[in-house]
């Protein structure tokens, strides 16, 4: 029977991250001659190559992309093992990672961490990020469900599937110096200062195509994915913002931003999206399959 040899993997794996084996030697405290061989003997072992060399600079091969996301997942279930055992309790606590865009509401992330939890013992991680990195991550299952404000893309339907969650109207909230265009919204938006989800997101394009149906034209500002960071420019009265209507209750309800009207047709959409893989996450899955979501 072949065997693998954990230790060449681990010097790989840490080489392969660093992006060198000059980083990964100071990273190791170990020479780096020594790490050139282990992993020329993972490559023998394997009778693959894992790296191309061109002069200093390492880059994966295919082979070696796999191997790689393979040995990620390696080590995090034996972290996952250390801190069981550190735990004393003994008893298993899944790991599991979500993907989250900027986009989506807080409120949204803290009740699917909520299930997740009360699904059974976990510890919950959550990396932030664009879409083409969030899914590129999903795809290398270094996480293990990402929620979005929109599908998969539907070319990648073999590498991902996306659960409806819920859909929100829209509304446009501003400051107390900007209450006075409730009358004759929408088209007192007219001219007036925008805070903007950025270009490439579906509800951006929503919106554009909202005030060009109605030729509304209004001045962007400031184009940012964080809906957080939109709240607190609009408290300060810096332009106004588009929010689904139940991220803007609380503000309201404390008078920091007035809701000037809805949006008629324009929505913001959230899904769940996971990606095949052979060994599902237990708490990814049941979510995948049941969680629902009362905003």
């Amino acid at each position: 029977m072949d065997w693998l040899n954990y230790h060449h993997l681990f010097y790989f794996w840490v080489t392969a991250k660093e992006g060198s084996i000059n980083k990964a030697s100071k990273k190791l405290g170990i020479g780096q001659p020594t790490i050139s061989t282990l992993i020329k003997t993972l490559e023998e072992s394997l009778e693959q190559n894992l790296f191309n060399r061109q002069n200093r600079a390492l880059a994966l091969t295919e082979v070696g992309k796999v191997v790689f996301d393979y040995a990620s997942q390696i080590f995090a279930l034996g972290n996952e093992l250390l801190e069981v055992v550190k735990d004393g309790t003994f008893s298993q606590r899944v790991h599991v990672h979500f993907g989250v865009l900027d986009s989506v509401p807080k409120h949204l992330v803290q009740s699917l961490i909520l299930s997740a939890q009360k699904t059974g013992p976990c510890v919950v991680s959550i990396l932030e990020g664009d879409e083409e990195y969030l899914f590129r991550e999903l795809q290398a299952h270094r996480v293990d469900l990402v929620v979005s404000s929109f599908p998969a893309p539907i070319g990648d339907k073999k590498q991902f599937f996306s659960r409806f969650l819920a859909k929100h109207s829209v509304a446009i909230y501003g400051a107390k110096i900007f209450k006075s265009l409730k009358l004759k919204f929408p088209f007192s938006l007219q001219g007036q200062p925008f805070i903007m989800p950025s270009l490439h997101s579906k509800f951006r394009h929503d919106l554009n195509h909202f005030f060009q149906t109605n030729n509304i034209n209004v001045d962007t500002i400031i184009e940012t994915q964080d809906t957080s960071i939109q709240k607190l420019l609009g408290i300060q009265g810096m332009g106004l913002i588009p929010l689904p209507e139940f991220a803007g209750v609380e503000l309201v309800k404390e008078k920091k931003l007035f809701k000037l009207g809805t949006l008629q047709k324009v929505t913001e959409d959230f899904w769940l999206v996971s990606s095949p893989r052979k060994f599902q996450n237990p708490i990814a899955r049941n979510l995948m399959e049941n969680f629902n979501w009362k905003s």
